[in-house]
């Protein structure tokens, strides 16, 4: 039994010891197998953040190369916009000339019509007294009537009747040769004049064609652009997506280390504690329990996560009735075309089947409601109305643009000046007739139609 004491003397402090090795095991395997506490984050690594970088990189070069194509191919639209308007302002003007073409065969027709009936007038006149000779068996009926005469009286009477008569049938010959050569002429005139129209709707239909190309073209290219621009900017959403998503997880997989490092370091203090404080205890049972006591009570900290002006006065009363009807079609669907005196029409080419106005058709319909009558299309409304210069311009004023602002024949828009640079206008295919700002850009002059 003393042996065993004394045994039991110099081992006493074994299980302590032991039972403290046995905490430091556990807090230590709890920190080496995170999996119990909590899922380990996965961490990206380098190459993967390298290529979700380039990838986020190279997007934004494309739509950089996109935007600043953008910019010239929307020149391009609008180039071909323009063109399309100039190109329907031509049509507009041939068919103007077509339609007076066609009023001109329309009479000339008439007149050689008129003609071949005086012709027919004429010639049955003819027909008449030749029948009339046939029966009296002799073209010259003179002979015979002087001839059975009863005397000289008679015979003096009968000579002036007859000569009379001669005359009047000389006159139908004459007659019947100038019927003729009216019906000739009339009828090269009514054919010339139809040759004329035909011609004329012809280079109407050319111009339309070439319209409804540009206007087709705009339209094909702003859509195709659009659809460019719509799939860059979804690969650049995606990439930069992809990109925060890699740096998230890594940062979150850095943030649960710097967690698992600390606790890691916590859970060292706590079990060197421990083994001084059953070191202690060993010797003072008390102290060392106030002193683990004390250990363990201690908080663990988490890691912190980190041109000159010709116009004269306007009529003021006219101006504002125009504008007022004007006004009154905001809203109406711009229409290829469209536009008659008495309001909206259907549209022609592209905008077939679509009611509305173009450009011109609504200065031309808004100034009609002031009885003032201008030309159809916007090129002829400047060529034929007094010029306003841009420091001149007045309310009511018509405005103009044009590709070249020193070449008349380029005009492609025109719009109402309602004053304070703001205008009314129907502005192209697609669109509706509103109220906007000016712009002065491709401003070519103004023109009063009140003047």
């Amino acid at each position: 039994m003393g042996t065993t004491a004394s045994t039991q003397g110099r081992t006493g402090g074994r299980p302590v010891r032991r039972l403290a090795g046995v905490a430091v095991v556990a807090a230590l395997s709890l920190v080496a197998s995170p999996g119990i506490a909590a899922a380990v984050p996965s961490n990206p690594s380098d190459a993967q953040i390298d290529a979700a970088q380039q990838q986020t990189q190279t997007a934004a070069q494309q739509v950089e190369a996109i935007t600043a194509a953008l910019a010239g191919a929307q020149a391009s639209v609008d180039s071909a916009r323009e063109q399309a308007a100039i190109a329907l302002d031509e049509f507009q003007g041939k068919q103007a000339e077509h339609e007076a073409a066609e009023a001109a065969a329309d009479a000339a027709t008439a007149a050689a019509d008129a003609a071949a009936r005086d012709l027919e007038v004429a010639r049955a006149d003819v027909a008449a007294f030749a029948r009339q000779s046939y029966q009296q068996g002799s073209t010259s009926p003179t002979l015979e009537a002087l001839t059975t005469a009863d005397g000289p009286a008679q015979m003096l009477e009968r000579a002036a009747l007859l000569e009379a008569a001669g005359a009047h049938q000389g006159d139908v010959v004459v007659q019947v040769t100038t019927a003729e050569e009216q019906a000739r002429a009339a009828e090269e005139q009514a054919q010339a004049a139809l040759a004329e129209a035909a011609a004329l709707e012809q280079d109407a239909a050319a111009a339309l064609a070439v319209a409804e190309q540009y206007e087709a073209s705009a339209r094909a290219q702003a859509a195709a652009l659009a659809d460019q621009q719509a799939a860059v900017e979804q690969q650049l959403a995606q990439a930069r997506q992809s990109l925060q998503g890699l740096q998230a997880a890594r940062a979150e997989a850095e943030r649960f280390a710097a967690e698992q490092a600390a606790a890691a370091r916590s859970a060292a203090a706590r079990a060197e504690a421990e083994r001084a404080a059953a070191a202690q205890r060993a010797a003072a049972a008390p102290a060392a329990r106030a002193t683990t006591q004390a250990v363990v009570a201690t908080p663990t900290q988490s890691a912190p996560v980190a041109q000159s002006t010709t116009a004269g006065a306007g009529d003021s009363s006219a101006v504002e009735t125009a504008i007022a009807a004007a006004r009154r079609q905001i809203g109406v669907i711009y229409s290829w075309g469209g536009g008659s005196l008495t309001g909206p029409s259907m549209g022609w080419g592209i905008d077939a089947g679509i009611v509305g106005f173009d450009c011109s058709g609504l200065t031309r319909y808004a100034y009609a409601q002031a009885g003032v009558t201008i030309p159809r299309n916007s090129s002829a409304q400047y060529k034929a109305l007094p010029k306003v210069s841009r420091s001149d311009l007045q309310r009511g004023d018509l405005v103009f643009w044009a590709t070249n602002t020193s070449n008349a024949s380029t005009i492609h828009h025109v719009a109402i000046y309602l004053g304070n640079d703001r205008i009314l206008e129907a502005p192209q295919s697609g669109s509706r007739i509103r109220e906007t700002s000016m712009r002065w850009s491709g401003f070519i002059g103004g023109a009063r139609p009140t003047a």
